[in-house]
């Protein structure tokens, strides 16, 4: 292991002089023959792809959110960190983009355009070595942080995010006044925690401590007392992106259901919430199932630009003919994308509320 730069000395190179002996191995030249040429596997060659559907109608109405992280951490020790979050849904107004010039689209116009159709929401996590005055740790900060976040009462917030969020854990679309399903409490982490039906705010029924609504979430158990992983704020920038795209959903549902089917809902990323989180997927699961059932068919599409499923499909679609769609199964994902055993609970069992979808458009995706 090399030794850092220093204030008086150059960082050291680790030697690779040993490298030499491993390179000639005959095992390790066969490897890297097969790295620099691999070949596709026989499960690849003849799947399933089928058409795209032509028919259908387009959708008038399209949203699509979007967030972004950045941690900016201290160049002096003891090393501070604060993560700053950005989140913004925006609704595509189709008949004004219509009106630009495609090739030479005038920047002030599209400015403004975007300027009547963006909302955004931030805010920052205070991770390591930044106290704020008042609060007896960043623990319990950074508890009230993504409270006070989700609740955002701005002028262009006004709330809205944190009714969309107990419209779904209370599952106040289905009529049936539920209490929170029972969590760890932040203070005494006994799973006794819950809130009665629409409430915020409340005690533990075990210790007394305050809690609130987002704890259900589970933030606190990925924190320490005096610091917190930067994990939490791509965490909560992935949740709030959720909350914001199912906000609109939300006025759609509550105010003009009859147009809620002619839109297109659009998450950067994919439509899953992982770990203690995934709590959210199961009564955005039933709301979906529910809204299809009422003759509503909500269209939600969550776009993946990179990982394990972008990969594998450019490997994959190169020689698919263009206008061609394939929805993988639980074994093939399991297999093939994830190479892991085929054992264990289906994929995506309680992370994932949309199924995934390869879709090739045109020949030139590849290049």
């Amino acid at each position: 292991m090399p030794y850092q730069a220093g204030n008086r000395l150059p960082g050291e190179r680790a030697s690779k002089i040993a490298h030499f002996e491993v390179i000639n191995s005959p095992l390790v030249k066969k490897l890297i023959k097969s790295f620099k040429n691999p070949e596709m596997p026989e499960e690849c060659l003849g799947l399933a792809w089928e058409p795209l559907p032509v028919t259908g109608k387009p959708l008038k109405y399209i949203f699509g959110v979007d967030g972004s992280n950045q941690t900016i951490n201290s160049d002096k020790s003891p090393y501070s960190s604060i993560s700053f979050v950005k989140t913004a849904l925006i609704k595509m107004d189709s008949y004004a983009l219509g009106k630009l010039d495609k090739e030479n689209p005038h920047p002030f116009v599209l400015k403004q355009i975007l300027q009547e159709s963006v909302v955004f929401h931030s805010t920052a996590f205070p991770l390591r070595n930044v106290w704020i005055p008042e609060t007896p740790n960043n623990y319990h900060a950074i508890r009230e942080i993504i409270f006070e976040s989700i609740k955002d009462d701005s002028p262009q917030m006004e709330g809205e995010i944190m009714e969309t969020f107990k419209w779904i854990v209370y599952e106040k679309w289905s009529k049936t006044k539920k209490q929170l399903p029972f969590f760890e409490c932040p203070h005494c982490h006994e799973t006794v925690a819950t809130l009665l039906y629409d409430e915020e705010m409340g005690k533990c029924h075990s210790c007394g401590g305050d809690i609130y609504v987002t704890d259900m979430l589970g933030f606190h158990l990925d924190m320490g007392e005096d610091s917190a992983p930067q994990g939490i704020s791509t965490t909560y920038m992935i949740i709030h992106e959720t909350l914001l795209l199912f906000t609109a959903i939300r006025n759609f549902w509550e105010n003009r259901r009859s147009n809620l089917s002619d839109c297109l809902f659009v998450k950067d990323g994919p439509l899953s919430i992982r770990a203690q989180y995934s709590k959210l997927v199961e009564p955005i699961r039933k709301f979906l199932a529910n809204a299809r059932d009422e003759g509503y068919p909500i269209h939600i599409i969550g776009q993946e630009k990179s990982g394990f499923f972008f990969d594998h499909f450019q490997f994959i679609g190169k020689d698919v003919p263009p206008k061609s769609i394939f929805v993988p199964h639980d074994e093939y994902i399991k297999k093939e994308i994830q190479q892991r055993p085929l054992s264990g609970a289906e994929y995506g069992k309680d992370t994932n509320y949309g199924a995934k979808v390869f879709i090739k458009t045109h020949m030139k995706f590849f290049e």
